[in-house]
């Protein structure tokens, strides 16, 4: 089966080839939710990644995802700017946050499955330098919650709870788990 990543995120696409997956990549124009439940935002922008390209592939499998960072209901999209970006990472540090990840599946333009991840990520205390020296790194401007947890960003992590994988932007293991049940198989044979 043909499976498309609608997503326009390296961090996504690397984390599949990272894994073997075979896919490929096609992205159409989107509008995303930023307001609302954060769960329902987080689906619903999964779902209207996903549904246009697979209506484009007939027969094809497609991965649309969006990850949210949640401080109690406030969703902490991607940072405007800089000035943005360091009010975020101060509302982080020193406490925790949610990291959701919401996929979901469609083919020939229908959503077939949809699944969450939750991951809880605890910062340390940022001191104001750490703060605008990593703002100043671009690093925060492409990522929710002004973050990368997978670059300069990890270092601002004090622990997490849960798949570190969905904080980079797709859970994994239970997305093989998922791939699975379309028959499709990211887990190397021997």
């Amino acid at each position: 089966m043909n499976l498309i990543l609608a997503s326009q995120s390296p961090r996504r696409k690397d984390l599949l080839e990272q894994f073997g997956v075979k896919f490929s990549v096609s992205v159409l124009p989107t509008i995303e939710e930023v307001v609302g439940e954060p769960i329902s935002v987080a689906k619903n922008n999964a779902g209207r990644k996903a549904l246009p390209v697979s209506h484009q592939n007939p027969g094809a499998l497609v991965i649309g995802a969006d990850t949210i960072v949640t401080i109690g209901r406030e969703i902490l999209g991607k940072p405007r700017d800089n000035t943005e970006a360091k009010h975020m990472l101060q509302m982080l540090s020193n406490g925790n946050h949610d990291v959701t990840t919401v996929v979901a599946f469609a083919q020939d333009g229908n959503i077939l499955k949809v699944f969450s991840e939750t991951t809880m990520v605890y910062f340390r205390d940022l001191s104001e330098w750490e703060i605008e020296s990593y703002v100043q790194t671009g690093e925060p401007l492409d990522k929710a919650g002004a973050y990368g947890i997978q670059g300069i960003g990890g270092l601002l992590v004090k622990s997490i709870k849960g798949c570190y994988y969905n904080v980079v932007g797709l859970p994994m293991p239970r997305l093989a788990l998922e791939l699975r049940s379309f028959g499709i198989e990211v887990f190397p044979s021997i």
